[in-house]
């Protein structure tokens, strides 16, 4: 992803949690992990884990992958793991070229991710290939509110400093989703009024009902048991 996006990250993570560490973000971490409904002996890898700021929020019982193209964020990161006593892997990776085996995950957190890559719709697919089939996706990132994807001027004219020094602000959820191999479960407005949204993914030819609510996908999720989630031997 070049060598700007990772000096820029590894310039940014002695004050990252200053910014991203604030108590509105975490309780919209948390309210993504909510929906996601780990359960203990399901792994989960963390896209783009930073300073680890959503690692004291996972469920335990779980095995936790983590990894970040910045090595100073992965070093914070790591010792966040350690301090929790959270055996942890967290690696250097470039989000679109993961270092792990097909359907290695039951889960993916993707959280402030999306709207960072320079092509989410890489990162997107390569998540796909790496969480098995059936399995689950939360995203919490900045996106362009409502249906019709129309950032307005001011947001394309603070883009174009932001993009280059932080994040993207002219994303939208919906067009990046559509050309991965996801399909949406479920979203809602988050931060800001809406200007960040969460959202679960599941791999398109899973059943989605597009009406479907995030309490619906919440209490389904919490009807079926860890056997469930993975599959059977048969259809794994």
């Amino acid at each position: 992803m070049g060598e700007w996006q990772r000096l820029r990250y590894d310039i940014w993570s002695g004050g990252y949690d200053w910014f991203v560490g604030i108590a509105p973000v975490t309780a919209a971490r948390r309210r993504s992990l909510e929906l996601l409904a780990l359960e203990p002996g399901e792994a989960v890898i963390v896209a783009g884990c930073g300073t680890g700021l959503d690692l004291p929020l996972l469920p335990p019982g779980i095995d936790v992958t983590g990894f970040d193209l910045s090595p100073r964020m992965v070093e914070r990161a790591r010792r966040r793991a350690a301090s929790l006593g959270l055996a942890a892997r967290l690696d250097v990776a470039d989000a679109v070229r993961l270092p792990y085996p097909d359907a290695s995950f039951d889960a993916a957190v993707l959280h402030l991710i999306l709207a960072i890559v320079p092509d989410p719709v890489a990162c997107l697919r390569e998540v796909a290939r790496v969480v098995r089939p059936g399995g689950r996706v939360a995203v919490l990132d900045k996106f362009v509110p409502g249906d019709t994807c129309r950032p307005g001027l001011v947001r394309r004219a603070l883009d174009v400093p932001s993009r280059l020094l932080f994040t993207h602000l002219t994303r939208c959820l919906d067009p990046l989703v559509a050309a991965s191999p996801f399909a949406v479960a479920c979203q809602e407005p988050s931060l800001l009024g809406g200007q960040f949204r969460l959202a679960q993914l599941r791999h398109r030819e899973a059943a989605v009902d597009p009406h479907s609510t995030p309490a619906d996908t919440l209490e389904s999720a919490r009807q079926r048991g860890p056997d469930d989630r993975r599959g059977s031997p048969d259809t794994a």
